[in-house]
This record gives C-alpha cells, structure tokens and sequence, in this order.
C-alpha cells in the first residue's frame, strides 16, 4: 500500500515514488486469475465490436430514395434489405454493452471489498485494475466513434417505423425472430444517448453501489477516486510516463483518468466537481489541457456533457471555465 501512497502525495513524490499502475504488462496472480478471465472473455471481443463499428457505412442513400419515393415498392424493399443486416449488428453491439456490464461490476465487487481498502486492491490486484481500465478505454472510444456516425440512430430510427407500418400490413417480418419489440426498445433507448456505453457503465456502478447495500460508498467512491488521481500522477510525471512504451498508453491513461472521473461524479452524491471531492479536478484538467487538443477534444467533452454534477452551484467557477 506504501507504494501506491506515494504516488498519491506530493512529499513522496518529489522524493522519487517507485510505484507505477502497469498499464502495459500487468499480469493476474493465481488470486485473480478466475475472475480475470471471466473479465477477459468479454474484453477479448471488445476489439471485434470496435472494428465493426469503424466500419459501419449506414443505410442513408437506400432511405432517403425510399422516403422521397413512398409508392415505389423496389426502392422500400432495397431500403429494407439494406437495414435489416445492420439493425443486426447493432444488436451485437447493444448486447455487448450487456457483457460489459456485467464484467464492470463483477470488477467492483473484487477492487472494493473489505477487509481490504480500495488503494491497497489497486495496488495488490494490478491485472483487475488493468482490466477495469480497458473496460473505461473501449467505452469512451465507442462513445466517441458513435458520435461521428448518425447514420447509427438514423438507421434504426427508420427501422422502427417502417416495422411499425409493416406490422400493421400483416408482412413477413422475419427480423423479429433476431430483434422483437422488447429488445428494439431497448436498443432504442441505448442509442438514443449520445454516449451509450458511458451510460451503461454510469448505471451499472450506481446499481452495484444500491444493490450492495452493506458496503460502503467510499468504498466504491474511493476506488475511483483513487485511480483518477494515480491516472493523473502518471500524466504529469515524466518519471512515470517516460515508462510507457508506446504514447497509445498516454492516450489510454487519460481516458481510464476521464472515464473514472463520470463514473464518481454519477456515484457520489455532491459529484467530482465539487470542493469535497477527492479528486484534483482541475489538476486533472489541466493534464488534458497540456496535450494536444485533437488527442483531448473527445475526452473534455465528455466532461462537459456526460457528467452529473458539472453545472451544480457548488462546482467552483474556475473549474466550468477550465472546461469551456
């Protein structure tokens, strides 16, 4: 735990703290090793998902052509052959999100439970930790690639009317078999966030906080809070970040640091932002701010849009003006 300590306060830290979160190479001990691979079955797809939604091209010219010609049977029937398919692939990404869901809180419940604290977890369970930052990692770049593709929401958006309309013809509606009314309006309720799997992961971590009621808060609090901080030392320590390998960990440090600071501020009643909070929001901020912008746009926005307490009276004026 001494280790970990140090790189959390300053006295260590210009003293030369030994510890380092191993982002790169951390490893399961025999401890972790049942739940890590429970966790790395889902992570292993999450790869697959992300190439999938690079490549997602969209329905837009079939719909259009179908829209501006509504008695043109060829073109409604080109438009819906050309959205079932995709309509599908959204369903695999939707019940990924379902995975990583699952594989989230599985993570908590063993980097937060007594008699351990949640430093001296981080600090023991570096493997979990590492998976618990890849899980951050991948959502924030689905969330950021979603955002760059509307035909994902306008896609589906046109499935769900035109099988409305088809319903009401009595048509043969084979897509049901694979997508029925109940997951269409979940899946529809997903995509309609403009960050999908951050908010599947903000709800997962406030459910585990009420469905585990004995625990404490600051357990799960203190765990992210914890990571925001050692994320950020990293950043900011040329000791720590010439350590890296590769400058693809800079990126993902910083979103694991975004990606547990809306976890804490969905978790904690008065939000990161506020004075109580036992994150250095504007340390972390100026962390981003000190990179280059088009490696940090993504991750300030998520800031400023997708977290909870941001525009709360007591969040200082300094910090919403670091953030415009």
């Amino acid at each position: 735990m001494g280790n970990l300590l140090k790189v959390l306060t300053c006295t260590e830290l210009e003293q030369g703290p030994n510890f380092f979160l191993d982002f790169e190479n951390a490893q399961p001990t025999e401890g972790e090793r049942e739940v890590w691979n429970q966790v790395n079955s889902v992570l292993q797809d999450s790869e697959s998902i992300l190439t999938g939604l690079q490549a997602y091209k969209g329905a837009g010219q079939e719909i259009r052509d179908a829209i501006q010609n509504p008695n043109d049977f060829m073109l409604q029937e080109r438009a819906w052959n050309s959205v079932c398919p995709l309509v599908i692939k959204l369903k695999k990404f939707y019940s990924f999100s379902l995975r990583l869901e699952e594989a989230l809180q599985c993570l908590l419940e063993c980097l937060t439970c007594p008699p351990l604290t949640p430093t001296q977890h981080l600090e023991r369970e570096q493997a979990l930790a590492k998976q618990f930052a890849e899980i951050l990692h991948f959502t924030l770049r689905f969330d950021e690639l979603k955002m760059r593709i509307p035909a994902v929401q306008n896609d589906f958006s046109y499935y769900r009317r035109t099988i409305s309309r088809n319903r009401i013809n009595n048509m043969n509606l084979d897509i049901e078999n694979e997508v029925n009314n109940e997951m269409a309006n979940r899946m529809s309720l997903f995509y309609a966030e403009a960050t999908p799997m951050l908010k599947t992961l903000s709800n997962a971590t406030t459910n585990f906080v009420t469905e585990n009621k004995t625990l404490p808060l600051e357990n799960t609090t203190d765990c992210l809070s914890t990571m925001a901080s050692v994320c950020k030392v990293m950043l900011e320590t040329p000791e720590y970040s010439s350590r890296f390998s590769s400058d693809d960990t800079l990126l993902f440090c910083m979103r694991v640091m975004v990606g547990v600071i809306i976890l804490y501020d969905h978790v904690h009643p008065n939000g990161a932002f506020n004075k109580s909070s036992k994150i250095d929001m504007k340390g972390c901020i100026k962390v981003l701010k000190d990179q280059p912008a088009d490696n940090v746009e993504g991750l300030l926005n998520a800031l400023k849009f997708t977290t909870k307490h941001l525009n709360d009276e007591s969040t200082p004026k300094n910090i919403r003006t670091m953030l415009q």
